[in-house]
């Protein structure tokens, strides 16, 4: 089963889950596309909606800023900062306003204490320390038939699970904030609510297909440890 170093059932599961991130990312974008050429009723740009949102909840120490790239909006909770990509900073559609208010759902999130917010920047270096070096150290002991390495890069490697998990009542709970303050600020209408939550769904599924990958991964590694089933080093 491990040859030089490869094994294909690793392969196949790394496969699966680079599939379901392509598959959610084309998903995202195509949705995206498709309601950036429906306007808003009221004529707001992403920017300007964003910046009447923060207002309403009373957020006055949050900026609102441009940044490159195609849909590369994201909170900055350290600088606090609002970051939104052309596309959303300076459009007018349906789709715009979505992707505002969404990160405006993270400053808000910030700004209240929003627990699973927290928790998820305590474990993000971890995350991004395991999502490299675990599997590194995964691939070197099973490599080297070290069950002790293996153990070590399990670990590191379950902190980015737990990151990617707790990542998804945040993002989920982004988005329904998002859509209760566009409705109740009369940015939207009530019939600008189904194509604002078809944007808004398809980029959370971005988040679950992340999950799902991860998942997949730590469940191979527990294998290739022993920790289930009956894994045999050859």
């Amino acid at each position: 089963m491990f040859f030089a170093g490869i094994d294909p059932l690793f392969m196949l599961v790394s496969l699966a889950g680079m599939a379901l991130s392509l598959a959610a990312s084309f998903q995202v974008k195509a949705t995206f596309r498709k309601y950036s050429q429906v306007r808003g009723s009221r004529g707001l740009t992403g920017a300007e909606a964003a910046r009447q949102l923060l207002r309403a909840k009373g957020i006055g120490d949050v900026r609102v800023e441009q940044v490159d790239g195609f849909l590369a909006d994201h909170y900055d909770p350290g600088a606090k900062t609002l970051r939104l990509s052309p596309q959303v900073y300076h459009e007018r559609s349906l789709a715009a306003l979505g992707v505002a208010a969404h990160e405006a759902g993270h400053a808000i999130q910030h700004a209240t204490g929003y627990a699973p917010l927290k928790f998820r920047s305590l474990v993000v270096k971890p995350a991004a320390l395991g999502s490299n070096l675990g599997v590194m150290i995964v691939t070197l002991g099973i490599f080297t038939q070290m069950s002790g390495l293996v153990m070590v890069g399990v670990g590191l490697f379950s902190a980015f699970v737990l990151f990617t998990l707790v990542t998804l009542p945040v993002e989920f709970n982004a988005s329904s904030r998002a859509v209760a303050v566009l409705q109740q600020h009369g940015i939207i209408t009530a019939r600008e609510v189904g194509p604002t939550k078809k944007v808004l769904n398809a980029a959370a599924m971005t988040y679950v297909a992340a999950a799902i990958a991860a998942i997949m991964q730590l469940l191979y590694f527990l294998w290739r440890a022993g920790l289930i089933g009956n894994a045999r080093e050859e």
